[in-house]
């Protein structure tokens, strides 16, 4: 019978490296960097055998079947999804292109509609304009934010209550930026300065570092970059 190969304790240090320097990501990212910066070559299942030496995993649960429309982007800047965060006495205002998943945050001390439509200002700084912008029917996606979509966006959707589904990608980044980002306590507006930093320097390691399993392993930013070659 032949005999599994021994891995050694310097590649299993790259594993336990790699996973601490990129927010504890999952095996398949942790492949792809392994290989991409060192050349080893490891199964999905040795990572995640490696993983459990030294780590207590989440068990893996199956997925909550679909409901509800999901937005389709067949090319960059056709949907954003935006939502807002409760992080206290401030407030995240996140927007997410799905095709890309280029991602842009905003913070703000209250959840005004004013503040809405600054937040939607700097957002498109960076993306310029959509084809659709979504959001759900908070009170900050209402009065003057509801007056400026339009210089943005061809169309604005509104998405169903109790319909989580429907803003699956800019949920799926709220988790991201608690998990990775700022966590889960609540700030106060002397801290403002600090968040500011840490979402800076989270924004440029999200679009420009961190790869997305739906991305085939790549960046946000290589994703447009390779979309504006064509």
């Amino acid at each position: 019978m032949r005999k599994k190969r021994k891995v050694t304790g310097w590649v299993k240090a790259k594993v336990y490296e790699i996973r601490e320097d990129n927010n504890n990501c999952c095996g398949e990212k942790i492949k792809h960097y392994l290989k991409e910066q060192e050349g080893i070559v490891l199964s999905i299942k040795t990572i995640y055998r490696i993983l459990n030496e030294k780590y207590k995993l989440r068990k893996r649960y199956k997925k909550i079947s679909r409901y509800g429309e999901v937005p389709k982007a067949e090319k960059e800047r056709e949907v954003i999804q935006a939502d807002s965060m409760d992080f206290g006495d401030v407030y995240a205002f996140n927007y997410i292109d799905i095709y890309t998943r280029q991602a842009y945050v905003d913070l703000e001390v209250d959840l005004e509609s004013e503040s809405g439509k600054i937040s939607l200002e700097e957002a498109m700084k960076m993306f310029k304009r959509t084809g659709i912008l979504q959001s759900d029917g908070g009170p900050e996606y209402k009065g003057e934010f509801r007056k400026a979509v339009n210089k943005y966006a061809d169309r604005y959707r509104v998405s169903r209550p109790y319909k989580k589904n429907e803003q699956s990608f800019i949920e799926s980044f709220n988790r991201s930026l608690r998990k990775e980002c700022l966590g889960w306590k609540k700030y106060k507006i002397g801290d403002l300065p600090d968040m500011i930093r840490k979402v800076k320097e989270y924004l440029i390691y999200y679009n420009n570092k961190r790869v997305h399993l739906g991305l085939g392993l790549k960046t946000p930013n290589e994703v447009a970059t390779c979309r504006i070659c064509k």
